[in-house]
């Protein structure tokens, strides 16, 4: 099933998927964990269709697409949109808390970050991030 995306307006400029792409001051690390925060969802993860779909992504197999994408770039400082920095964080975010749905427990194992490094680098992450990704990420206009 293919979900079509509201467009999203931040202070009258779109911030949908379709929006001017931009690059963070991010540092290796920082791009580092977000790609292996989208990485992970293929590993001790456990997403459903429906989880996906509350990440911004059209379904499983367009997180797992997307998210491989997005990794890349991230770590190759390519430019994205409001949406795809939005995804990238929300997912490594949920991927590294939950034990339900994302690798919780087993993160440290898995990628060879410890809790609190990983906290601290989210931590300055959210940071960086503009209000634009997190209208992005909200899927609706911020202002209303």
């Amino acid at each position: 099933m293919v979900h079509a995306f509201h467009r999203c307006i931040w202070k009258g400029v779109d911030v949908s998927e379709e929006s001017e792409p931009f690059d963070l001051p991010l540092t290796e690390d920082e791009r580092n964990l977000l790609r292996d925060g989208l990485y992970e969802w293929k590993g001790p993860a456990r997403v459903s269709e429906e989880f996906a779909i509350a990440m911004r992504f059209r379904d499983e197999a367009d997180l797992f697409a997307e998210g491989d994408r997005i990794g890349r770039d991230v770590t190759a400082h390519v430019a994205l949109s409001a949406l795809d920095w939005a995804r990238a964080l929300l997912a490594t975010e949920v991927v590294f808390a939950s034990d339900l749905v994302g690798a919780g427990r087993d993160w440290a194992t898995a990628t060879g970050r410890s809790d609190r490094h990983t906290i601290e680098l989210l931590r300055e992450i959210q940071s960086k991030m503009p209000a634009s990704v997190f209208a992005a990420a909200r899927g609706r206009r911020s202002d209303v």
